[in-house]
This record gives C-alpha cells, structure tokens and sequence, in this order.
C-alpha cells in the first residue's frame, strides 16, 4: 500500500504575481461650453411636453377636483357677495352625498346656466313654506343665515308644499326675495349639482 504524498504549498511573493493588463477606452474631455450646448430642437422638445402635462393636470384639477369661481348676482346675499371669488370642490361628492344646508353650484334645469344655491332638503324629505316659513318634514327650519326679518314665500300659490324624489334636493338662494330657485323650477336632480362651493 502507497502511503500518502503531502500537498505541499509554497508561499509566493506579491511581486512575483503577474499582472493582468486591461485596456481601457477614454474619451476626450469636452469643454464646459460644449457641455452645456444644448440642442435647439431638444429644448423645443422639452418645453412642449411640459406644456401638455402642466394642461393636462390643470383641466384635471379645474374639472374633477377644485375650480375657482365668481359669483353673478344677489341671490345669496348676504352670505355671498356679488363679483366675489370662491373655490368649487368638484370631487366631494364622489366621496359623499349632498347634505342639507351645502352651499352648491348647480345647472339650472331650464336653462342650463350655473347658479349657487343652499340646500334645504333632500330624498324623501318634504318641505312645506307657509306664511313665510320654510318646514321640513313637519319641522320649523331655523335659518340663522338669512338676514334678520327674511320671509320665504311660494313662487305662484299662497302655501307649496312638495315631496324630494329619490336622488333629488329641494334649494332656495338666501336672499329670497330675488332667488330664482326651487320654488320655480321644483327640485333638482343629483345629476345637475356640479360641486359644493367653499366659502
């Protein structure tokens, strides 16, 4: 039987290693004037994207989310005044649904132009207006808004008494001598509020 033969290592010196070279390509260093050249058509490029994206995200923001708006008219005075700007929250009632006493943007049924009324009811409430009152289901509505001695009448009968349909909110403006509101066009549809103005 062979006995076994010992591996035997030798220590080498660093210097007797050899050294692998590796070539490396370099390129010309170019002068900061050169660097800083940039093409006329990149930069046409650049500023035209930024213009479609600074759009894109305004038409988003001004017709989903939040939109600056001036009130026309004196049909809420006094908590609104005429020629003032407020901001229109477009988005909320995704998240929620119109709740009394929301100040709101809406289409006027009839002819379609934006008006900022206060609602007073919603689906399966009812209002009564009576002797220059304003009940809602049976109950005095206490309206510390209105300017002091404001009397709400009907439109075209002495009493209105009507009943919210579902998805419908009965509205009124504040200064109900001169609102063109509910009273005339009957309540408006969840369909045609467009946001809840910010005040």
């Amino acid at each position: 039987m062979q006995s076994e033969i010992p591996t035997q290592l030798r220590l080498v010196p660093a210097e007797e290693i050899p050294l692998q070279t590796i070539k490396v390509c370099s390129r010309p260093r170019l002068s900061e004037k050169e660097a800083n050249r940039v093409p006329i058509v990149d930069q046409i490029f650049h500023c035209l994207i930024m213009g479609v994206l600074g759009f894109a995200v305004y038409w988003v923001a001004s017709h989903f989310l939040m939109q600056s708006v001036q009130v026309e008219g004196r049909s809420m005075v006094p908590t609104l005044q005429p020629t003032e700007n407020y901001f229109l929250n477009r988005w909320i009632y995704s998240l929620r649904d119109p709740q009394p006493n929301d100040i709101i943007v809406l289409k006027d049924p009839q002819d379609k132009v934006w008006e900022v009324k206060r609602i007073i009811a919603t689906a399966g409430e009812s209002v009564y207006i009576k002797k220059g009152a304003v009940y809602v289901d049976g109950q005095p509505l206490k309206e510390s808004y209105l300017s002091p001695g404001t009397k709400t009448y009907a439109a075209e009968t002495a009493d209105e008494f009507i009943c919210c349909g579902e998805n419908q909110y009965y509205v009124l403006g504040d200064n109900r001598g001169i609102s063109r509101d509910s009273r005339y066009f009957g309540p408006v549809r969840r369909e045609e509020i467009v946001g809840k103005l910010i005040h």
